[in-house]
């Protein structure tokens, strides 16, 4: 299993990327390899002792944060993503990830990978923790703008995704909307509504922004402009509570006599809760596996996605 990471790709690269890499080794199976693709001067100064399923691929160029995804694809023909991508196109990887620029990584599935026959976008998959364990969202940011035979597309796909990935049979799919009537919604929505009731999927219906937490559907599908607000909305949350019951509690003894019986429980619901356990996002409908990290994405953020991104390949 040989799994190609964008090196050069995200806010603080390539250093967390080298060290996601390495604890992914240290989590994985014996016959998990990885290339880290990128400019290999700015790549070994952070490597003490290369293992030997550590690679290194040398590029010269690399796609910014800021660059025009589709044109800088086309162009940057040997940056460390468009490398990255190609060599699964190639065959000479298994599956790429990258924590670049979101609509270049989209780009480079769609120019290079290619699409799955039948498929007319890809979208960006991501889980989410909620009551009831976890939920799948898709689109989270792929595609800002989407028909609504996109997004029963996305239902489809993330059917097919969460039944491989954790058995469940017949998931369950709502479409994110601003009320449960069948009523409500712009003109994309209520036709999405239309043709989702249609498939034979195990449509909900419609479920609001209050409901994402609870988990009341498996599978959330949205356009990815209102998928990527949601989840960010809800990281937000989570870490801005986090912080509220910290300062709370150290106003005053007795919270801080209270937070030593609850410390072990906060610890484990924050673990539960932090976005970084759950991998990155993979691009369902691409001929092959790529997964996208989050710009600003830790170590371990990193580590996860390349483990997600072995477990996709599986």
């Amino acid at each position: 299993m040989t799994v190609a990471i964008d090196a050069m790709g995200g806010d603080h690269a390539p250093q967390q990327n080298i060290h996601g890499a390495m604890q992914a080794l240290r989590k994985a199976k014996d016959n998990l390899r990885i290339i880290l693709v990128g400019n290999v001067d700015k790549i070994r100064p952070h490597i003490n002792d290369q293992p030997k399923n550590i690679l290194l691929k040398h590029t010269s160029d690399v796609i910014r944060m800021n660059e025009h995804p589709v044109r800088s694809v086309k162009k940057k023909t040997d940056s460390s993503l468009v490398v990255a991508a190609t060599m699964v196109k190639e065959g000479e990887a298994d599956a790429f990830v990258s924590a670049g620029n979101t609509g270049a990584v989209t780009a480079a599935g769609l120019l290079i990978i290619k699409r799955i026959k039948g498929i007319d976008r890809p979208a960006s998959a991501t889980m989410f923790p909620t009551r009831r364990g976890f939920s799948l969202i898709l689109d989270a940011g792929a595609n800002a703008d989407c028909r609504a035979e996109n997004l029963v597309e996305f239902a489809k796909m993330g059917s097919i995704y969460l039944h491989h990935m954790s058995g469940k049979n017949k998931p369950s799919v709502g479409l994110l909307n601003i009320g449960e009537e069948s009523s409500k919604g712009n003109m994309l929505y209520l036709r999405a509504h239309e043709l989702l009731r249609k498939t034979d999927l195990n449509f909900y219906g419609n479920v609001e922004g209050r409901d994402l937490p609870l988990g009341t559907s498996d599978i959330v599908v949205c356009d990815g402009f209102t998928g990527n607000i949601a989840l960010k909305l809800m990281e937000g949350v989570s870490d801005s509570v986090f912080k509220e019951i910290k300062k709370e509690i150290s106003k005053s003894f007795r919270g801080r006599l209270g937070a030593t019986f609850l410390l072990s429980s906060l610890k484990k619901l924050r673990k539960r809760l932090n976005p970084e356990n759950y991998g990155g996002s993979p691009l369902l409908g691409i001929d092959g596996v790529g997964v996208i990290a989050h710009g600003s994405s830790s170590p371990t953020a990193i580590a996860n996605a390349v483990l997600a991104a072995a477990m996709a390949v599986e």
